[in-house]
């Protein structure tokens, strides 16, 4: 019997992307608050403040696109609720940036201005750990991971997958943005949180808290996306691909998808958490809007515009569509929808693997180009070129010759 050779595993990055890996980092740590703080105004290397917040804000849509792309184009679960976990993560920071008003408020109160509006006398019993920056963390992470849990454990559980957990996913983040528009569950109804002064005491908007906070953002989407790569090298990676392409196959070779599917869910909406808690003191507003369905569907048009599988697609993906958007909504604002709606179609009709599954296909056509072998009239000539001088075909491989054996 012949013995079974696994593949060795491969290192994390190959060495042009541990380069690129650490000259991403430079920039969004070092390079871009140098150019933002100490570089003049007037400038052309200078960094505006629109430029960091605009930039800070698409790094938290990436994190949100790599979350989709781990269970969407790793796993085959499309959903159409990520903004849910998004704002969950948000919400959780912005009742911790609320708290941190105290008395600066219009109403001098220590309870936030909307509760004194709404003449309410104390804290809602979801507000007891607000005041607590650690325990906020511990909630960003929490909230969002517990529902993802509990919605997943019983979707997986009864096999709900395809469209119809799409439509669940879907529903299921219009119920929590109904919810949250109402003025007594004490999220602030329509206008949410807002009029933020400060985090961990320090005036939220200085220069040096937003150059603190895109650096803080851009090493958060950084890690995750090593922590993304490293997963889906792993067998737990393996496995979540072979769920993607033959679930009925893995249940017959002996594993369970249940926790598979249901720990990398967790792990999306965890990442979108942070995402989301990362945006709000960045943006300066958070409310129920942020779970609205075009949210949702946005995100896996990230991924699919980027390229699914492929980790790096949909971060791209992310900053281009952000971008377009943000220049079409000021340039042509009552048709960006119809642009975003275009894209997606364009997307699936023509490019099918997004951007970097061209770029991949385009370089791999110019690999077998450059592999293909010579035609047999140039390879004899060149024998007879070598003969005739006294040396080897080789020697002559690089040079050009027509037909009749002459050196070009």
């Amino acid at each position: 019997m012949s013995k079974v050779v696994l593949p060795t595993k491969g290192p994390l990055l190959s060495g042009k992307g541990w380069t690129a890996f650490f000259v991403a980092l430079i920039v969004v740590c070092a390079l871009a608050p140098v150019l933002n703080m100490w570089v003049p105004v007037d400038s052309p290397l200078h960094m505006s403040d629109y430029a960091v917040a605009l930039v800070g804000k698409i790094m938290c849509y990436a994190i949100c696109a790599l979350a989709m792309d781990l269970i969407w184009g790793y796993t085959g679960i499309l959903s159409l609720g990520h903004g849910l976990f998004f704002a969950l993560g948000g919400y959780m920071m912005g009742m911790y940036l609320m708290r941190q008003i105290g008395r600066d408020g219009n109403y001098k109160s220590d309870l936030p201005d909307f509760m004194v509006f709404l003449d309410w006398k104390t804290l809602p019993w979801h507000w007891t750990f607000s005041d607590s920056f650690i325990a906020t963390l511990v909630l960003i992470v929490a909230v969002p991971g517990l529902i993802a849990f509990v919605l997943g454990f019983f979707a997986f559980r009864s096999r709900i997958k395809g469209v119809y957990f799409s439509i669940i996913t879907q529903a299921m983040t219009f119920a929590a943005m109904l919810l949250f528009f109402r003025n007594e569950t004490g999220f602030g109804g329509n206008n949410g949180f807002t009029d933020f002064k400060r985090i961990l005491g320090i005036p939220i908007a200085t220069q040096e808290m937003r150059m603190t906070l895109f650096a803080l953002t851009g090493a958060t989407l950084l890690g995750f996306f090593l922590f993304a790569k490293w997963l889906i090298g792993s067998k737990f990676g393996r496995v979540l691909q072979a769920i993607r392409d033959a679930e009925t196959r893995v249940m017959f070779s002996g594993y369970n998808p249940l926790p598979y599917k249901l720990t990398i869910w967790v792990i999306s909406a965890v990442m979108c958490g942070v995402a989301g808690a990362l945006y709000v003191p960045q943006v300066g507003i958070i409310n129920p809007g942020e779970m609205s369905a075009a949210n949702s569907i946005e995100i896996a048009i990230w991924a699919a515009v980027g390229g699914r599988a492929t980790l790096i697609g949909p971060i791209i993906g992310a900053f281009i569509v952000n971008g377009a958007k943000s220049w079409l909504t000021v340039a042509y604002p009552e048709y960006w929808l119809y642009f975003l709606g275009a894209l997606f179609i364009a997307v699936t009709l023509f490019l099918p693997n997004g951007i970097v599954g061209l770029v991949r296909k385009w370089l791999s056509r110019e690999k077998k180009e450059e592999e293909k072998p010579q035609p047999e009239p140039v390879q004899e000539a060149r024998r007879a070129v070598a003969a005739e001088q006294g040396v080897e075909p080789d020697a002559l491989a690089s040079l050009p010759v027509d037909a009749k054996g002459a050196r070009a």
